[in-house]
């Protein structure tokens, strides 16, 4: 039997790859389903010209094909700067330029603005996992020397990929995140029966004051999303964005496509108060994990963001079965409210042996503080120690 025929192509568009070649790859099993890296969340953030060369994402997606069919795909941007990927290497990119190299453009393998664990290298049901990983690996490899890009980021990778790019010669880093899990709560309740006193009572108190002044919440999904609640909340997303970041990533344009092609997975968390909307938070529904993404308000209230953010994700976690909610990047303040520490996981492909040698060192002593600190913070949790502490 002949070998069979692999090549590798990088594509300017997510729109060059078909939504059925694409989806077969990126959620090949219905019960594992990553909003995140479907051709719909792609094709919004490349079409309404948030993810594009012009912002500083040009598209590589790389393609790996075996006898001319569609094995596997890397979500892949040419970066001429750092913005949006929450695995900061600002201090590598410093390092590197004052060496005098240059060290944008490099390649992020990635899904743009979205601090999500998730799938990067995309492989088809029918294919075999091993072969076109190592496949995929190799390819960004090329792709970084066919580009003369300084470097390869692969950010926010699943384990078991960070695992097989490390056999090819990718560095390995950790950080961590703050996520919560249900134990198979039947109700908000139960879960804050597994608390110790003084978080228990903090959360009520903070949930009962977060809705005085004569506010309520709304969730919303679907066709229950209407275009007054996308434009309240777009408000909202640009006020509180312009603040934390200087210039929001996202455009409006983004969230009318999602809202065309996803609202059946996604979660807006509204507040009203005297009939108008006042602050909102974006989530996106997977098959077992609800993702909490970007927040906003145009009026403050205390606790209202907990209450926002946090309580009503794992209220609608409880009530409709979901394992797992992701509150996004950053925020040691969610420990106390039943988000512990998890560990992300990264790898970085350098070429330049100098440069390599020094991030190697560096990453060697970050996964152990990383590791040593999802320890202390998991152990700080605010859960129940002993029975007897009511």
């Amino acid at each position: 039997m002949p070998e069979p025929e692999i090549s590798l192509e990088a594509v300017p568009s997510v729109a060059k790859i078909s939504a059925t070649d694409w989806d077969a790859c990126a959620n090949p099993d219905s019960a594992s389903f990553n909003p995140f890296v479907s051709h719909a969340f792609f094709s919004a953030l490349e079409t309404s010209g948030s993810a594009v060369g012009r912002t500083g994402w040009g598209p590589h997606h790389l393609v790996a094909r075996i006898d001319g069919v569609i094995a596997g795909i890397v979500p892949c941007y040419l970066k001429s700067h750092s913005q949006g990927e929450y695995v900061f290497d600002h201090g590598w990119a410093d390092a590197y330029e004052r060496a005098g190299g240059s060290y944008y453009p490099k390649l992020q393998a990635t899904v743009p603005f979205t601090p999500a664990t998730g799938p990067r290298l995309l492989i088809h049901r029918d294919a075999d996992r091993d072969t076109v990983a190592a496949v995929l690996a190799r390819g960004l490899i090329a792709l970084c020397n066919a580009t003369k890009a300084s470097s390869v980021h692969v950010t926010f990778a699943q384990e078991e990929e960070w695992a097989c790019l490390a056999e090819q010669g990718f560095l390995q880093r950790t950080d961590q995140q703050f996520h919560w899990h249900n134990e198979g709560y039947a109700t908000f309740e139960d879960f804050l029966n597994t608390l110790a006193s003084r978080h228990r009572k903090a959360i009520r108190r903070e949930r009962r004051d977060a809705l005085g002044n004569g506010i309520t919440v709304h969730q919303l999904t679907g066709d229950a999303i209407t275009e007054d609640a996308w434009d309240a909340y777009f408000e909202f997303y640009m006020e509180t964005g312009s603040r934390k970041w200087g210039r929001p990533y996202l455009n409006r344009k983004f969230y009318a496509q999602v809202g065309e092609t996803m609202a059946d997975r996604v979660l807006l968390v509204m507040a009203k108060r005297d009939g108008r909307w006042i602050a909102g938070a974006i989530n996106f529904i997977g098959s077992d994990t609800l993702f909490g993404r970007n927040w906003g308000a145009i009026e403050h209230h205390p606790f209202l963001h907990f209450e926002v953010c946090y309580y009503q994700a794992i209220d609608y976690a409880i009530a409709n079965g979901l394992q797992w909610v992701e509150a996004g990047a950053q925020g040691q303040h969610k420990i106390a409210r039943g988000y512990l520490p998890q560990t992300t996981y990264s790898a970085h492909y350098i070429p330049d042996p100098g440069f390599r040698r020094a991030v190697r060192d560096y990453l060697k002593h970050e996964r152990a503080h990383v590791a040593e600190a999802v320890r202390e913070l998991t152990d700080a949790g605010p859960f129940r120690k002993t029975d007897d502490d009511t």
